[in-house]
């Protein structure tokens, strides 16, 4: 939380004698003295020349107006003057006294930022964000179907990879060298698989490096967080970066419908990444650079590949979750780039 800038006082009262006090100290009367004392020069320099003038009978309604106007129009000038340049310095004041009050405030945040510490308000809008985003996944969840049919029963729901079918045609003969070591291995769990494909959050994520290096360990999904990285790496080159871009979040059935092998429209709502900039640069370099698409073709084909193997496993609300992830916001660009939903 932002603390208080206690160099920025309210009131007048509390300014002290700090550089702030002195900018709100009164203006100086000079201009005002010297604008009467010119009027009473002129006021008395037009009285020695009518004293001194002789009167005349026939110039006397003409000499009437012209001393009028020779002494009251020379005052107006003056004191136009005098009013315009007591704005001119009020303005001067006022706009010091706001720089002094902007430098004190860039000086506090930059303090605060220095420290580690959040301004209330932004912290006020990250709770306001993530509450948002809390009460849309349970409406996507609450609003999708479930059928337990066509999903594994919540007991049996341990690992987040469903394993291949052997094909007894394509068996070939196994040598007697005992069960392989992967075989050893607990099956990787659903949330290890959500958390490896969000990749660790810093340096200092232990929790994120572990789901990582687990799901390094797993055949099937070490495929597509090799392929992720790799795209995630070259996107990065281009300043795209899947932080940045807030997907459109859909019903977690369209999720479902796409891991049964359904293409098109009917499910473009996956694809929503809107950011113009970062569609326009990828598609772009997906022309220019074929390093670039071949890598972005490598991914498409993995996630299709592990998502369809993870979808029988997992419920709706893992779903969401696993779309709020940079793997499969690397996969909404990139299926809106290569056309997969149109």
């Amino acid at each position: 939380m932002k603390p208080p800038v206690k160099d920025l006082p309210t009131g007048d009262a509390g300014l002290g004698k700090g550089p702030l006090a002195q900018l709100n100290d009164p203006p100086s009367r000079g201009m005002e003295v010297a604008g009467v004392g010119l009027s009473l020069g002129w006021v008395l320099l037009i009285l020695v020349y009518v004293l001194v003038t002789p009167p005349g009978s026939e110039t006397r309604t003409l000499g009437l107006v012209m001393t009028l106007l020779m002494v009251f129009l020379p005052i107006a000038l003056i004191w136009a003057v005098v009013i315009t340049l007591r704005s001119i310095r009020e303005l001067r004041a006022e706009a010091k006294r706001l720089q002094a009050t902007v430098d004190a405030m860039r000086s506090s945040y930059v303090q605060a930022q220095g420290n580690g510490l959040k301004p209330s308000v932004e912290k006020r809008l990250d709770e306001i964000a993530a509450s948002t985003k809390q009460a849309e996944t349970v409406l996507a969840t609450f609003t999708s179907r479930r059928d337990a049919a066509l999903s594994v029963p919540s007991a049996d729901r341990k690992a987040a990879l469903t394993p291949p079918r052997p094909e007894p045609a394509a068996e070939e003969p196994t040598l007697a060298l005992g069960t392989p070591a992967e075989d050893l291995r607990p099956p990787l769990s659903v949330a290890d698989f959500i958390r490896a494909l969000q990749f660790p959050e810093t340096p200092e994520d232990k929790e994120g490096f572990r789901a990582l290096r687990l799901a390094l360990e797993d055949r099937t999904s070490s495929k597509l967080i090799r392929a992720a990285q790799d795209v995630l790496t070259l996107l990065s080159q281009d300043g795209i970066y899947m932080d940045d871009l807030q997907p459109d979040l859909c019903h977690p059935e369209l999720w479902r419908r796409f891991a049964g092998g359904e293409r098109g429209r009917s499910i473009a709502a996956l694809g929503g990444i809107r950011d113009r900039a970062s569609l326009a640069l990828t598609a772009g370099r997906m022309k220019s650079d074929p390093v670039f698409r071949d890598a972005a073709h490598h991914f498409l084909r993995a996630f299709d590949k592990t998502f369809a193997a993870f979808e029988p496993n997992a419920t709706d609300a893992e779903l969401a979750d696993l779309a709020d992830t940079r793997t499969a916001r690397a996969f909404m660009l990139f299926g809106r780039v290569t056309g997969t939903f149109d």
